[in-house]
């Protein structure tokens, strides 16, 4: 129904307007009694052969939402019916932007693929905080922070720890975004120096804290096999609880849009099919320089049961879907969760 009905009206418009008032729908409509009831008995799939224990957290089941599909946390019970096991939500910052001028979200459907240049818009990382504080669903929620757009990088920490600080009792894991394409100088802390301290410093303050609470990395597919060495390096040294493999890419190869519609569009960072192979690649890389055991969530180009399945087999321990959302429905998760169970 999704892809035969639903997708053709909603492509008839933008996507960042459609995107809104996909979001006005889904929280007016979850307020009616029984539809999120109705929501989860079509949605969630309950196995306990699904559920994954990973840097201390229970997972039940392995399909989650990456961040950038609910920057502030605004839907975080209605989206939680659709059987997701964890919402990552952000990038958050911690004052509140409004991203790149519009347009800034394009799609390209014959590579069944996005182009964003959002730019971290979101509304600060207290408003967040006010709807986490009530939210109702106990599903699990992961934070991924950045920094504003206007602060240095060799202020980035001071952006970091605020929303740490801000964020703590509030999500279960947290992840550092240093691989947007789409803020000015964001992947420079990507290098060497710069990610070991901004790493070390983080975790620093989870250790500070009561209970500690993973801090993971998120990392772009653009990365040559020395950076990502570097990478692997500086996980291991800085005992970072697990990776994010991958981010968007500012990579236009091999897609069947045609040259001049996608030059018009300009910068930005491309998400679905595309990226499905250069992300399991990079996946398969990590796997192999961090050992069997190291957490690592894959996303990137998920847009079937088959693409998560091969994530995994590459050694991803969950899988993250965004684009694939998108252009497959809410039933991908679905999907995706009954296949698993198939080949258990």
């Amino acid at each position: 129904m999704y892809k035969s009905f639903l997708r053709p009206i909603l492509f008839l418009f933008a996507p960042e307007p459609i995107h809104h008032f996909t979001f006005s729908f889904l929280r007016i409509t979850g307020k009616i009694p029984g539809v999120q009831f109705i929501l989860k008995l079509l949605f969630e799939t309950n196995d306990r052969r699904l559920h994954k224990t990973l840097f201390g957290v229970n997972f039940p089941n392995p399909v989650g939402l990456a961040a950038g599909f609910d920057k502030d946390a605004t839907l975080i019970d209605e989206l939680a019916a659709f059987g997701f096991g964890f919402i990552e939500i952000g990038t958050l910052t911690p004052k509140s932007q409004p991203g790149n001028e519009k347009p800034r979200l394009f799609r390209l459907p014959k590579d069944q693929a996005l182009i964003n240049r959002m730019g971290f818009n979101n509304g600060g990382v207290q408003a967040a905080v006010a709807r986490l504080k009530n939210r109702k669903s106990k599903v699990i929620v992961g934070g991924n922070i950045g920094k504003n757009k206007v602060t240095p990088n060799e202020s980035a920490f001071e952006d970091y720890n605020t929303c740490f600080e801000t964020l703590y009792p509030h999500v279960d894991y947290f992840v550092l975004n240093v691989s947007s394409p789409n803020t000015p100088g964001l992947r420079e802390l990507q290098e060497k120096e710069p990610l070991r301290k901004l790493l070390s410093d983080v975790i620093a303050l989870s250790k500070a804290k009561p209970t500690y609470k993973p801090v993971l990395l998120k990392i772009a597919p653009d990365l040559n096999e020395a950076q990502l060495n570097d990478v692997v390096e500086i996980l291991k040294e800085t005992k970072t609880d697990g990776v994010i493999a991958t981010n968007t890419t500012i990579s236009r190869a091999g897609l069947h849009t045609a040259e001049g519609e996608v030059s018009a569009i300009g910068n930005g960072g491309l998400s679905g099919r595309p990226l499905t192979d250069r992300a399991t690649e990079v996946i398969s890389f990590l796997r192999k320089q961090l050992g069997s055991h190291y957490p690592i969530i894959g996303v990137g180009g998920i847009m079937s049961a088959q693409d998560a399945v091969e994530k995994l087999k590459a050694g991803a321990d969950l899988v993250q879907i965004y684009t694939g959302f998108i252009y497959e429905g809410p039933g991908l998760v679905k999907r995706i969760n009954q296949r698993l169970i198939a080949t258990v």
